[in-house]
């Protein structure tokens, strides 16, 4: 489910299934249908279990401090659909959206994708469109069958693997792991960040067989940290950046932060574009992501924590910004989800949980995750919006965590309270 996305479906009379449905044969056709598009970008693909969003962020960020003009496409959306497909940082308007739609649906693709794929679709036109330097694109589920695994980029990067999707990508880390290397593609650099050992051989293993160079964090570029800045160094290319400050919170951050820098190395390389440290440094600096250990009011957390891995982060960041406060959760969280051991990480942080039900068809209900939950103080929370403001105001830390989707939802109803 896309939020808007239904809206100009129905404008242009295009139809397309609200379907998860792996494989490349349906979009590939309909790509040969408009042009192709995607052949005509340079781009950089990311796939991962947890850091893609913040990694891509911190690319971006990067990449238009050096003048570049950036296109990315992301999911799951902040608000609506059109988040997902922006251009320096703006996301792609009604009437831009009009006209990648217009070029669908005379090309006739209606009833031949699922919804992802047909958004994947109107990614690339639209990046074509604007005429953009770089489009950073994040797969939406695995990689291999993933409908944005259709490109040829400068650069790939895997920043994390764990399990997730298990009913799509299988129950190993090795399955999920042969899955998250099928975006390395033949003789193209692959960045990836801290995978476990299993994965990892995985990588090797597709790496080598497609001649794809591996840039692996704490081997071929590494990042040291003081009380104060960071410090990234590349000794194959014989670079070393001082002197890095980021707002993007938490030690994890800074492991997506080096992945994006390394990457962008390679996109320099590629644009022939000159590296310019400072730029670095302010890209850095400035880059932020909505959802990722975000205050947006007083006192009050998002973090789309929604799986053990990215609990495990949060709470580490917690214990690191707030060593000496009680927090409280507010939580709801996609059934499919390891939803128990989520909670088992939160628990070891906090005593009172709040669960609530949001829209979306695979949400697990609140009175489930209550009895989940082994947390002395536990309820379910029907008017959610009152609760935080009253938490905010009270000045009483709270994290709203689980799932994106809440966070999209919790975001819209608090804009419209204040409205």
């Amino acid at each position: 489910m896309i939020p808007q996305f239904d809206i100009y479906k129905e404008k242009w009379a295009l139809t397309s299934d609200d379907i998860i449905k792996p494989g490349l044969k349906a979009i590939e056709e309909a790509l040969a249908l408009v042009g192709n598009p995607e052949r005509k970008l340079q781009i950089v693909h990311l796939a991962g279990t947890n850091g893609k969003g913040s990694t891509l962020t911190f690319l971006e960020s990067i990449a238009q401090e050096h003048g570049l003009k950036v296109g990315k496409f992301m999911s799951p959306c902040i608000l609506n659909v059109h988040d997902q497909i922006q251009v320096t940082k703006k996301p792609i308007t009604e009437v831009e959206m009009d006209r990648v739609f217009q070029q669908m649906k005379s090309a006739g693709l209606s009833g031949k994708l699922t919804d992802f794929e047909l958004l994947t679709v109107a990614a690339f036109l639209h990046f074509v469109h604007c005429d953009v330097d770089v489009a950073l694109i994040e797969a939406g589920m695995g990689g291999l069958l993933d409908s944005t695994n259709v490109v040829m980029p400068i650069v790939s990067i895997i920043p994390s693997i764990a399990l997730e999707h298990t009913k799509f990508l299988g129950t190993t880390i090795e399955s999920i792991a042969e899955h998250k290397a099928g975006i390395i593609k033949q003789n193209r650099p692959v960045v990836i960040g801290e995978v476990p050992l299993e994965a990892k051989a995985i990588i090797n293993k597709v790496a080598q067989e497609k001649q794809a160079p591996i840039l692996e964090l704490k081997k071929q570029f590494t990042l040291e940290q003081s009380d104060y800045y960071e410090c990234y160094k590349n000794n194959e290319k014989n670079i070393c950046i001082s002197n890095l400050t980021r707002n993007m919170k938490g030690p994890h951050q800074g492991n997506n932060m080096a992945l994006a820098i390394t990457a962008f190395i390679e996109v320099a390389t590629a644009l022939d574009v000159a590296i310019n440290e400072e730029s670095i440094r302010h890209g850095i600096k400035v880059a932020s992501i909505l959802g990722r250990f975000e205050e947006v009011m007083p006192y009050i957390i998002f973090d789309g924590a929604h799986n053990p891995a990215s609990a495990e982060k949060l709470v580490e960041t917690v214990r690191l910004e707030f060593p000496d406060e009680s927090v409280t959760f507010v939580i709801g969280i996609l059934g499919d989800k390891d939803v128990k051991e989520v909670l088992q990480y939160f628990e070891q942080i906090s005593d009172s949980f709040y669960f609530v039900d949001f829209d979306n068809p695979r949400a697990m209900s609140a009175k489930n995750m209550v009895e989940l939950s082994n947390a002395p103080h536990k309820a379910v929370l029907s008017d959610y919006i009152q609760f935080i403001q009253q938490q905010s105001e009270n000045k009483r830390r709270t994290i709203v965590s689980g799932s994106l989707y809440l966070l999209t939802e919790v975001r819209s109803r608090l804009l419209q309270s204040n409205n």
